[in-house]
């Protein structure tokens, strides 16, 4: 609640005509120079080092002074605000920015680029709110909306889903508008843990259930189907992000953060992913299309590159087995171009099973360079800040301090890991309270809203426990990860999209190697996913952050807008200054949205909105 001299100061702001706004402004401009004009007379005491920081100090604030009169200007003018907010035209209903595929051809591009996100290439920006297809309902509670979608939320149809040649269509059960995916309670019929339970037999593991014992934490799911393999390994309390193409006519991806799944469009054609060197603890594909050999071995190279030492490649593709041997399931028997390029990059072929192969990638970095057989060049530099560069021929990651064996980490980051990061344990300690802190107070905040007293629908059946609508977060400034963590040590049933924006200390590395899903990103640029795909949407700071990179808020908002699912919620710790701008262009994109003062003297505020159900 805003106290009472800010509610009158916005009643003044709401009352005064443009001209006199001007005029306040100019005043305000003027006394202000006149004040530091008036203190030049101290300056003549002091070295003339010092006057020349006092000099430099003082431009800087006639700079800040103009540019705050020209913000001013613009607001009182109305330059910066957005008017008649309408709805945008059916055909972007499922619209992904930077995928443009006919705009792309028309740059000539080819060879498979033309799939691939070019945010370099002019896209339109459009003022106007995406709306749901016409027959789209909210999700169901979590964990039933993990088994349960409706259909009429995703854009493919059902002879799409029947004719799908991945080996997860058998996952599926068609039931009028609903698409059941089978649930973890014994009466599957699939083979999804049979599956699992042959790779973890395949690595040397009893079970599926010791993958976190062997330290596999995360998984990297290459073309994921539609997310029953993820949904079986987060339910082991791994951490497994499906990595799939951009569909113009529908997606994986999109079935899968339907689901609640951790999902984001990625290509392996001609860039790198968004990711760090060794990131995950294993790499799986399962029928993903992806011809491994080609290119000259680029892609195994990029696989290799975000593998951890001693992770894991598990690849199940018929046309592997098809080119291999057809006697045995030991080990090299592999066809000659892929064992011969594996040696290369210091894999060992642990065992094949019928279509199944899994490779482990050496722990020794001295491998690369031994000289024992036909290396690839090591990459030159640091790759901590890669976004979306070329797809490069060198092995990445033998020098890094990150070089630590999957079965060698600790449980929890240890100050020994803390500090190949470059982080102090006390300021790591203090993040991680405060976030303790914050997510009792958001839960408190929200729980009213979204749990027991959650209200019916139209048309909907009572809710069942534990009522919560929240399945999925996207922290847009995620730092160290510690909303992420404080969420999962409370027990709450969601998973967090840690995002690290380009243009801050890249903590990417560390939020990965705590086990959490994580991705780098520009938000000047539109993130990869689809609408309508996360529940709640957090960013501590990122108001400033945009401020800071140049970047427009507004267009921010409006991206922010086309990826929050109907009824979702947003939340937006930051100072009062851009807390209150963002405010205003909140209402007019018809989000609930209110200010909430923390009470503890600083000028930090709490924006709170709620996206609105807009159907025309």
């Amino acid at each position: 609640m805003k106290s009472p001299w800010l509610n009158k100061l916005s009643s003044n702001f709401r009352s005064r005509s443009p001209f006199k706004w001007l005029l306040l402004c100019l005043v305000s401009v003027l006394v202000v120079i006149a004040l530091l004009g008036s203190s030049s007379s101290t300056f003549n005491s002091v070295t003339s080092s010092v006057k020349n920081d006092i000099y430099t100090n003082y431009r800087k604030l006639k700079e800040q002074a103009r540019s705050d009169y020209l913000e001013l200007k613009s607001l009182a003018v109305g330059e910066n605000q957005i008017k008649d907010v309408g709805v945008c035209g059916k055909e972007r209903e499922n619209y992904v920015p930077c995928y443009n595929v006919s705009a792309n051809i028309l740059a000539g591009l080819k060879d498979g680029e033309e799939l691939d996100r070019h945010s370099e290439l002019s896209r339109e920006h459009q003022y106007c709110l995406i709306r749901p297809p016409k027959d789209y309902k909210i999700p169901l509670s979590w964990p039933a909306g993990r088994d349960v979608i409706w259909s009429g939320n995703v854009k493919l149809t059902k002879d799409q889903f029947l004719s799908s040649g991945s080996i997860m269509k058998r996952l599926m059960l068609l039931e009028e508008n609903q698409i059941a995916f089978h649930s973890q309670d014994g009466m599957m019929v699939d083979d999804v843990k049979d599956y699992s339970h042959l790779i973890a037999e395949m690595i040397g593991l009893g079970s599926d259930t010791e993958f976190l014992q062997a330290g596999v934490r995360t998984v990297l799911d290459i073309g994921c189907g539609f997310g029953s393999f993820s949904a079986h390994l987060l339910s082991l309390n791994l951490m497994a992000l499906c990595v799939a193409a951009y569909g113009s006519s529908g997606s994986h991806v999109q079935v899968a953060l339907e689901r609640g799944l951790p999902a984001v469009i990625g290509n392996f054609i001609s860039k790198q992913l968004p990711f760090p060197s060794l990131s995950y603890d294993m790499v799986h594909c399962a029928q993903c299309g992806i011809i491994w050999d080609s290119k000259d071995g680029l892609f195994l190279i990029e696989i290799d590159r975000v593998l951890k030492p001693g992770g894991y490649f598990v690849l199940t593709s018929s046309t592997t087995q098809q080119q291999g041997s057809s006697t045995g399931a030991k080990k090299g028997i592999m066809s000659t171009p892929l064992e011969d390029f594996t040696k290369k990059l210091c894999w060992s072929l642990l065992e094949q099973q019928d279509e199944t192969f899994i490779w482990q990638k050496t722990v020794d970095s001295q491998c690369y360079t031994s000289g024992k057989q036909d290396t690839i060049p090591i990459c030159k530099g640091q790759d901590m800040q890669l976004y979306y560069q070329p797809l490069a021929h060198c092995i990445s990651g033998t020098g890094s301090d990150r070089w630590i064996p999957i079965h060698s980490r600790s449980d929890s980051m240890n100050s020994t890991e803390l500090k190949v990061h470059g982080v102090y344990p006390d300021n790591f300690f203090e993040d991680s309270e405060f976030w303790k802190s914050a997510v009792r107070n958001y839960w408190s905040l929200l729980s009213p809203l979204i749990f027991s007293d959650h209200p019916k629908r139209p048309g909907d059946d009572d809710p069942l426990p534990p009522y919560n609508m929240v399945r999925n977060v996207l922290d847009m400034n995620a730092h160290y990860g510690g909303l992420n963590a404080a969420l999962l040590e409370a027990g709450k049933s969601v998973w967090v999209m840690n995002v690290v924006p380009l243009g801050v200390h890249n903590t990417l590395p560390l939020i990965l190697d705590r086990g959490f899903a994580g991705i780098l990103h520009n938000w000047c640029e539109p993130f990869p996913t689809y609408p309508r795909t996360y529940d709640l949407l957090h960013g501590n700071g990122l108001l400033s952050h945009l401020e800071s990179q140049g970047c427009s808020t507004v267009e921010v908002l409006f991206e922010m807008d086309r990826i929050l699912r109907p009824e979702g919620w947003i939340i937006l710790p930051d100072k009062l200054g851009p807390i209150e701008k963002v405010r205003m262009v909140a209402t007019q994109m018809r989000w609930e949205a209110r200010v909430i003062d923390l009470q503890d003297g600083s000028d930090q505020r709490l924006l709170v909105c709620q996206k609105s159900f807009v159907r025309k």
